[in-house]
């Protein structure tokens, strides 16, 4: 006997009238029409479907287990789960092998996050399959708020409103324009983190969309309890035009990291994405992808005031500003420009909002690279010597070269910038060991990255730019000699 076929069809959000042509199709020409129901309710996907079920097909209602109920499967509500799919499989697999074709239903889209997916796991490999896409509940919802989610290059997030607030503050931070689903018993986590992540006052609520008793709010003005089939919509947040209010703006000071996209985090990327006015020394604001509805500001590495002053002038203007940093903006970069340049301006950026965001430092990412050599105290400085004279530099190498102090080298060196290197490397060997680990870490995660390991005594100072941070490790500091070489320097101090 030949097998029957079987069909994952998306019935999309809810509405019969957003079945598509296809699974339209399917569902008429199936022998069985299958679908999950929850117990003592009806199925969303047999709703949508009814008008293409008849009346002499077979049908199978699949009852599943509740999260609200109470399972006293030995495997807890996963064990129960896993039991359903496994029996709704074999259910299923009866009419296949008595050779009726089977129509499994699935509200929206069945491999997105769709009940479907687990069935086809356990059957797809047995019998022929096909899966019919269905419009998605997410793309209904931005149909009935009638906002669009995304456009031109914004990063589209779909995120389970079943994260914690915390995580869930972070992914949303991070993207352009989100959809929260799963909400039910999760709204109030959900709304909590649209306020932690500051996306509230755009974030839309819609329940049931495309159903007769559709709903669409203003997040903030819903109370809770919600269904669970409703979701939170945040369309896309770039593009505004600066308010015409007369009210000043905000200025963010945000560290990229110190390479590329990988390195940014989710609070700095929302930032970036939010601004309309990007300023930044112009290496760095390459590293920044462009946007279409903002406008950049670069300059030279040198002109750290001046960017600082043109980013409060954008922002006294109401505009929303991103002063963007290499690294963390707090160590050796803008943060501070930022904030000396708002005090000196004696009330002419009063109401600015200033805000710092941190980023991955290039002492942080040099030390991972070759383990932990700040794993115990440590001490950071600066060898450049134009900002401040020489003899403090030397009396703070002094001062940690006797305190056994790890120290992380930032500026060590430039094109005409020389001999302060080799005169902190001589002050430092006072006080440490021929031995002592040095970290050479040029570039850290671009494509001309190196990062080595030598010593005090052996390190080569002509090898050194810019591009390189020195990690000088204390007497206590180890190296491991696997391949490469990894540094540590122990929690615990020598009695």
């Amino acid at each position: 006997m030949t097998r029957g076929r079987l069909f994952g069809v998306g019935v999309g959000p809810g509405d019969p009238e957003l079945v598509t042509v296809k699974a339209r199709r399917r569902i008429e020409e199936a022998d069985v029409v299958a679908y999950p129901i929850a117990r003592g309710r009806g199925g969303v996907a047999r709703r949508a479907a009814e008008p293409y079920i008849r009346a002499d097909q077979v049908e199978l209602a699949l009852t599943y287990p509740v999260t609200t109920e109470r399972s006293d499967h030995p495997g807890g509500y996963e064990g129960a789960l896993c039991e359903f799919y496994d029996e709704a499989a074999a259910a299923i697999a009866a009419h296949l092998d008595a050779g009726r074709d089977v129509a499994v239903l699935c509200e929206g889209d069945p491999f997105f996050y769709g009940s479907f997916m687990y069935l086809h796991e356990r059957l797809a490999a047995r019998y022929e399959t096909e899966v019919v896409p269905g419009v998605t509940s997410f793309s209904a919802a931005a149909a009935a708020a009638g906002v669009p989610l995304a456009k031109r290059d914004d990063v589209l997030a779909v995120v389970p409103g079943t994260l914690p607030p915390a995580a869930l503050a972070a992914r949303l931070r991070g993207c352009d324009a989100a959809v929260v689903l799963k909400l039910g018993r999760t709204f109030a986590g959900v709304r909590e983190a649209t306020e932690r992540a500051g996306v509230a006052e755009r974030a839309v609520y819609v329940e049931r969309a495309s159903w007769p008793e559709q709903r669409v709010e203003p997040l903030r003005e819903i109370e809770g309890p919600t269904p669970y089939m409703s979701l939170v919509l945040l369309p896309t947040g770039s593009g505004r035009e600066a308010p015409a209010n007369g009210r000043p703006g905000t200025v963010s000071v945000v560290g990229i990291g110190p390479a590329g996209p990988e390195w940014l985090t989710p609070e700095a990327q929302a930032e970036i994405a939010a601004a309309d006015e990007l300023v930044g020394y112009q290496g760095y604001l390459a590293r920044v992808p462009e946007r279409r509805s903002q406008r950049r500001h670069a300059s030279d590495n040198r002109a750290e005031a001046e960017r600082a002053r043109q980013a409060l002038a954008l922002a006294a203007g109401g505009a929303r500003v991103a002063v963007v940093s290499s690294g963390d903006p707090g160590i050796f970069a803008m943060a501070a420009a930022v904030l000396e340049a708002y005090e000196q301006g004696n009330g002419e950026y009063a109401g600015v909002e200033l805000r710092v965001v941190p980023g991955l430092s290039a002492m942080q990412a040099a030390a991972a690279r070759v383990g932990a050599p700040l794993g115990h105290d440590f001490c950071v400085l600066s060898l450049s010597d134009l900002l401040k004279p020489w003899e403090i530099v030397e009396r703070r190498l002094r001062a940690a070269g006797e305190a056994d102090l790890v120290l992380a080298l930032y500026n060590p060196a430039s094109k005409t910038r020389r001999e302060q290197l080799a005169r902190a490397v001589a002050v430092l060997r006072e006080y440490r060991a021929p031995g002592t680990p040095v970290v050479v870490a040029r570039a850290v995660g671009s494509e001309s990255e190196t990062v080595g390991v030598t010593t005090l005594a052996e390190v080569d100072l002509e090898a050194v730019d810019m591009r390189t941070l020195l990690i000088v490790g204390s007497s206590a500091t180890r190296v491991v000699p696997d391949d490469p070489p990894r540094v540590y320097t122990p929690r615990r101090y020598p009695a």
